[in-house]
């Protein structure tokens, strides 16, 4: 069944002349199609958590009001109604609405599919009231649009009575108006709980935490770098937005699978220095190039040459530097066994009995890696 509407994302997108990356106001297809992938391995390998069920609910939702999003665009704005189940796609297309929702319990019920506590259920349950209200009185609206044939749409296949802007729908714009702020009051209600879950955390869970925020962070950075990329070759601007959007679904799936859960503090750790690097080494490039070309007033290419092997030049040790000090911060664990390592390779240059450095070693290990098993084998010769 996604399947099939992932796939007739594309036709229905040249029908209404659309770009298939840009749905009006639903998803596009690969989003949610990143979602379905995850929460279909989520049901498989844990069917008793119900997070992989909601990424699937969530994304099949998705996926049909993007088809009728483009199927009402072709059919009420290009072609005048003369399209057999128009009216099937206008009261389909608001499912974004119940997709939306769905994301917000992953958030709220995230890493096990249950609340954080007891008096977490009663903004559950609002949450939930608040988007039966709303998705009721849509398909009430929808319904009254077709019967008095007011069925006209905007460039994103949204009938425009439910803009919340005509007057002719006056209750329906007081309810528009609460249900965004009351849902992003959800939102940031189950955000909040997941932060002060960390706090009081530890061990796997902790780093399942960890992983979510990672997820939700990379694609507010990646929606931000896309904008200063504007007028960057095609395709990288809506890269970076792709691998931006696609780090939320697939950290969530990695946390809830446990699958290499420690390795996020190397990646944050390697992300952020990296990240420093990257902007102090373009700020010296962009400084020496002002300094030469428009303080010393050298406009040739040896300037420019010269900037790039100064900043050459200083990515290893500035590397090292940066990531000594993010380490220290974000992987305590790394910075310990590096210290460790290094304080054992001292005392290995002053070794003479072979028997206390083995015993040396084999303490070293077990303090920076903690090993299950450890053997270590000497040359007789």
């Amino acid at each position: 069944m996604l399947l099939a509407l992932f796939a007739a994302a594309v036709p229905l997108s040249g029908l209404a002349r659309q770009n298939l990356n840009a749905a009006g106001g639903s998803v596009p297809v690969w989003v949610s199609g990143a979602f379905a992938a995850v929460g279909l391995v989520l049901a498989w390998r844990r069917p008793a958590n119900p997070l992989g069920w909601i990424m699937v609910g969530g994304a099949f939702f998705l996926a049909v009001s993007e088809d009728a999003s483009y199927y009402a665009v072709a059919d009420y704005g290009l072609r005048h109604g003369d399209l057999p189940l128009g009216g099937l796609a206008l009261l389909a297309q608001p499912g974004w609405a119940p997709g939306i929702v769905l994301f917000g319990l992953l958030v709220l019920m995230f890493p096990d599919g249950r609340v954080p506590s007891a008096r977490w259920r009663w903004l559950a349950l609002a949450y939930a009231a608040v988007a039966v209200v709303w998705m009721t009185g849509a398909l009430v609206v929808t319904v009254g649009a077709l019967a008095e044939h007011r069925t006209q749409v905007d460039s994103g296949g949204n009938l425009l009575l439910l803009s919340g802007t005509d007057p002719a729908a006056g209750w329906w714009n007081v309810a528009q108006a609460l249900f965004f702020p009351l849902l992003a009051a959800s939102w940031l209600a189950s955000i909040a709980s997941q932060a002060l879950s960390f706090r009081r955390s530890s061990g796997v869970r902790r780093q399942q935490l960890k992983w979510l925020l990672a997820g939700s962070v990379v694609p507010f950075a990646g929606l931000g770098l896309s904008v200063l990329l504007r007028g960057a070759p095609d395709g990288v601007e809506l890269g970076v937005m792709v691998v931006g959007l696609l780090a939320l679904p697939v950290s969530i799936g990695v946390a809830v699978l446990r699958y290499r859960l420690f390795d996020i503090d190397r990646i944050v750790s390697r992300t952020l220095a990296y990240a420093i690097v990257t902007g102090l080494l373009v700020g010296v490039y962009a400084g020496l190039v002002l300094l030469t070309t428009e303080v010393f007033g050298f406009h040739t290419p040896v300037a420019v040459a010269a900037a790039t092997l100064a900043a050459a030049a200083l990515f290893t040790p500035v590397r090292r530097h940066v990531q000594r000090l993010v380490d220290r911060r974000f992987n305590r664990a790394r910075y310990d066994a590096d210290t460790t390592v290094a304080a054992f390779a001292d005392r290995l240059k002053d070794a003479v009995n072979l028997d206390t450095a083995r015993d040396d070693l084999a303490r070293t290990v077990h303090q920076a890696l903690e090993p299950a098993h450890l053997s270590v084998w000497i040359n007789p010769s």
